[in-house]
């Protein structure tokens, strides 16, 4: 009796998948940016092509045929078994597995009463002397940068320090020192979160240095007052680096009881893909409306932090190119990103939206939203390109980056790059 085809379950379209970047182990890398799991499998290259069959619609038979096919054997029972089974375990695969594991970690960190770094050890160092040291590093060999006059905010890379060290340094320098008594609104880059929302949270946030406190009266102003683009609690800021990287920073410049209000900006992809300005969706324009109305009522309580990064070049990124920093297609990129930071710093946020979206942003841009959020609050700023940078993430991809300080548009221009966006000041 011919046995019944069962489906197979989907496999996640959230996760990490790149090349393995082990000689002796090629394949299929896959990880879990959310953390849900802390798996990392690498599949090997005869298996990848049999992934296709998790897609919703394939079966275990449809596998089976694959594996026939690929080993010239009947006796694939067992690679059939352990492939699905290591990627169940894994909570690789959207079955009972993944979701038990998902809605335990979200639990888990709505009951937490802190925001726990999760990239100190790895992205950064987690002994506090050691991150000292470490910052101290950069900013010494990052040259003489002094801070911009009657700034109301800077733009930082959220790219590794150890990539963007130069841009880093150069924003938080530009930071004047009364900024210290402030508040800092952190708007950073939500890379897994929902389009068009706002993710929130009320927890402090800890890292090497200590706790910095979140201000949460403007937390439950902005989800009392955007219902809808407000997610609260939000489970990305438990992964997300963006924010992450600020707060270290600031704390490492002021000290450790910063007090901050962090707030992740999903992407404006539907914007993109219509060409609309993203205001024109009723959930974004509630959110800029209350940060507006905030910004409004707090006013130099206020000092403005984001963590952005640029364009995101080349195979790692979906491109069928190999990309070099500064040379060959990097070059064009390099005049479109400073196109469009000079329609911000000619206090254009509409026509830097439009560039945006030319080609459904063929650039990748990962900050342009929390950019076009600050300059929806702060309709009068103007911003300054302190600096800019690509860098090779791997040895077939860039990342572009740079530092943005931010002033009021009746504000005198500070010392350091003119107002065009131009300046070359801190380039590679």
């Amino acid at each position: 009796m011919e046995a019944m085809a069962q489906p197979l379950p989907k496999l996640r379209m959230d996760l990490d998948f790149m090349p393995s970047p082990f000689e002796d182990r090629p394949g299929l890398l896959i990880r879990d940016p959310h953390l849900y799991s802390d798996a990392t499998l690498i599949i090997p290259p005869p298996l990848v092509q049999c992934l296709q069959r998790f897609d919703g619609r394939g079966t275990d038979l449809d596998l089976r045929a694959d594996l026939v096919r690929l080993t010239g054997s009947l006796n694939v029972s067992r690679i059939q078994e352990n492939l699905v089974g290591t990627l169940s375990q894994a909570g690789f695969l959207e079955n009972e597995t993944f979701f038990r594991l998902r809605d335990q970690r979200h639990q888990e960190f709505s009951a937490a009463p802190v925001r726990e770094p999760t990239h100190a050890g790895s992205a950064y160092p987690e002994d506090p002397d050691e991150l000292r040291g470490f910052l101290e590093g950069y900013l010494a060999r990052a040259g003489d940068v002094s801070a911009v006059a009657g700034a109301v905010g800077v733009a930082a890379p959220h790219v590794s320090p150890e990539g963007g060290w130069k841009m880093y340094a150069a924003a938080y320098r530009a930071i004047p020192e009364e900024a210290a008594s402030r508040t800092f609104v952190i708007l950073g880059t939500s890379h897994y979160g929902l389009p068009g929302r706002f993710g929130l949270t009320r927890k402090p946030f800890r890292t090497p240095y200590g706790i910095a406190e979140t201000e949460t009266r403007l937390v439950e102003r902005l989800a009392e007052q955007a219902p809808g683009a407000a997610v609260l609690e939000d489970y990305c800021h438990r992964t997300e680096h963006s924010i992450e990287f600020q707060v270290v920073f600031l704390q490492h410049r002021f000290g450790a009881d910063i007090r901050i209000l962090p707030i992740l900006c999903g992407s404006f992809s539907e914007s993109v893909a219509s060409g609309r300005l993203p205001e024109e969706s009723e959930p974004v324009r509630r959110f800029f409306d209350a940060l507006a109305g905030l910004a409004d009522e707090e006013g130099d309580n206020l000092f403005w932090v984001l963590g952005i990064d640029m364009a995101h070049i080349g195979r790692r990124y979906g491109d069928p190119f190999a990309a070099r920093a500064n040379q060959g297609v990097m070059s064009e990129v390099a005049e479109r990103d400073r196109r469009r930071i000079g329609r911000l710093a000619a206090g254009d946020p509409a026509g830097f939206w439009r560039l945006v979206c030319e080609r459904e942003d063929d650039l990748k841009w990962c900050g342009s939203s929390p950019l076009y959020t600050f300059f929806k609050a702060v309709p009068d700023a103007r911003c300054l390109l302190l600096g800019y940078e690509q860098w090779n993430i791997d040895e077939a991809s860039v990342v572009t980056f740079g530092a943005l300080a931010m002033q009021r548009d009746h504000q005198p221009e500070g010392p350091g790059p003119d107002r065009c966006g131009t300046s070359d000041e801190g380039a590679s």
